[in-house]
């Protein structure tokens, strides 16, 4: 489980085939104690570190292939880094997964004053769990929905997010993992099933909070 605030930018240093899928080595660019087996957050993507060395190396399934932009990475490219959370810490920005919804594209970025506007392209299918002033994640970054419509969603970034994570590279026309708020699923399904559903209007009903 993640929050969705970036901890460091990574750089990677080298992508190599294997069992269908890849081997993603990435370098922090700052300190980053990790250990073997640690689930780190790459861009969003939920990986286990197999080993605990300078530089970082993962192994990426086919199915994360297929579900991520992570086969589009090359050497060289800043990536996303959040280490998974502990019962200490604080739940700064929303809970993430680490579990990829789908790949989105940037349409627009427009700089504003001191701010950056980003318009995502998303399939439908994810779309309907975005809500205005919602939380989503977008590589990994724990981020307010602006706006949305039938085909996008918009995004307002600061400067420090620009500068703490990988968006401040990415322009136009660039791919990034989107991963919808968890909470709106559990409910869409609970709400949605006949049973469960009277069952919640009655209990509603029992707190006070429906006549």
């Amino acid at each position: 489980m993640f929050t969705g605030l970036i901890e460091r930018l990574g750089s990677v240093t080298a992508i190599e085939k294997a069992s269908g899928g890849i081997r993603l080595s990435v370098r922090p660019l700052s300190e980053m104690k990790i250990r073997i087996g640690d689930s780190i957050a790459v861009n969003g993507v939920c990986l286990t570190a197999t080993n605990d060395k300078e530089v970082i190396t993962f192994d990426v399934s086919p199915e994360t292939m297929k579900s991520t932009n992570l086969g589009e990475l090359k050497a060289g490219q800043k990536v996303n880094l959040e280490r998974a959370l502990t019962l200490s810490d604080r739940l700064g920005g929303h809970i993430v997964t680490g579990h990829v919804d789908a790949v989105g594209k940037i349409t627009e970025r427009r700089p504003e004053s001191d701010y950056t506007y980003y318009t995502f392209e998303a399939p439908p299918e994810i779309l309907r769990y975005i809500v205005k002033k919602g939380s989503v994640a977008v590589d990994g970054i724990s981020l307010t929905v602006t706006g949305f419509d039938g085909r996008s969603f918009s995004v307002a970034i600061i400067p420090h997010t620009l500068t703490a994570t990988n968006l401040g590279a990415k322009n136009r026309g660039d791919s990034v993992n989107i991963e919808t708020d968890i909470l709106g699923k559990y409910i869409e399904k609970f709400v949605g099933n006949t049973e469960n559903k009277k069952g919640l209007e009655e209990l509603l009903k029992e707190k006070g909070f429906a006549e």
